[in-house]
């Protein structure tokens, strides 16, 4: 993960890149809606789910871009500062936390201190890391939407009701969501599945299943030779059909495995950003083509 520091003199900053015309601006803000930025994907689809036009919602990972590594802009980090909230996930943005310390927003949401965050093994040897994708889980997900509805609601208490009932239909579809994983995957031929890096401990540990991570938390990590031969051998032991990869990282690792074992390969979305790759254009349906690929990889009926 690159860290990054932020610039001194944000104000004196922010006015020469804005000259230069180097900088994106954040999303305008509709006149009456709060203003609310997010740190990445996952967020904002919370976030615009319950506000709906109510709230503008800026998210400071741009589609594409690998959200670990995010550095800011000027522009960005005062759009953070003048934000009526920000949603954002302490310590996986590092340029994120060091805005919020630096311009302090009116309301922020770190959302680990609704969801802690879990330590999840990455290799043969039981090393553990702190496993910041608490989104894949969807029962997680309701839990964060009550949290930013009840914010919103606190902030703006003349709307509450909209957000409300903006909740009760969002839980509803993530609830679904939720179940049709429950009864996807409880009969499985296996429960263990290969992926690029460790991003589904959350989801493997709410259905019952086992990742086997190429890779550790975080994508640009090279595996050591010794933890691809661990690879291959549990994957034969296992009886492993596929070896997933993902839309913001490169397949070649991937690929080359499967090829070596016989293996197909196929994608398994974290869902840290909307891509043109992505098989799905929200959340909801992502999720539901993950689900697809794992009982087709795992032989569940």
């Amino acid at each position: 993960m690159i860290l990054m520091k932020l610039r001194p003199l944000v104000v004196a900053t922010l006015a020469a890149l804005s000259l230069s015309g180097c900088v994106a601006s954040p999303t305008a803000n509709e006149p009456g809606t709060l203003s609310v930025v997010v740190g990445l994907y996952p967020y904002a689809y919370l976030a615009q789910a319950v506000g709906g036009d109510r709230i503008t919602v800026t998210n400071l990972t741009k589609p594409g871009a690998e959200p670990h590594d995010l550095e800011l802009s000027a522009v960005q980090v005062a759009a953070v500062g003048s934000s009526d909230l920000t949603i954002y996930e302490k310590t996986l943005q590092p340029a994120v936390d060091a805005a919020v310390d630096q311009t302090t927003p009116a309301h922020t949401l770190d959302v680990t201190t609704i969801i802690p965050l879990e330590d999840h093994a990455i290799d043969e040897d039981g090393a553990t890391a702190v496993d910041p994708h608490i989104w894949l889980d969807p029962v997680h997900m309701v839990t964060l939407a009550k949290a930013i509805a009840d914010q919103l609601s606190t902030i703006d208490p003349t709307n509450a009701a909209t957000y409300t009932t903006n909740l009760g239909a969002l839980t509803t579809e993530l609830n679904g969501l939720d179940q049709s994983y429950t009864t996807g995957l409880a009969h499985c031929e296996r429960s263990a599945f290969i992926t690029t890096h460790a991003a589904f401990g959350y989801l493997a540990e709410r259905y019952g299943l086992s990742q086997i991570p190429i890779a550790g938390v975080e994508p640009d990590t090279d595996p050591s030779p010794d933890r691809i031969a661990e690879i291959q051998q549990t994957a034969i032991k296992d009886g492993i059909t596929t070896v997933f990869f993902e839309t913001l990282v490169s397949p070649a690792l991937a690929t080359s495995i499967a090829e070596d074992l016989g293996l197909k390969t196929d994608i398994l979305d974290p869902i840290e950003g909307i891509t043109d790759q992505s098989r799905g254009d929200d959340y909801p349906s992502i999720m539901a083509s993950n689900l697809t690929a794992l009982t087709s990889a795992n032989g569940c009926s």
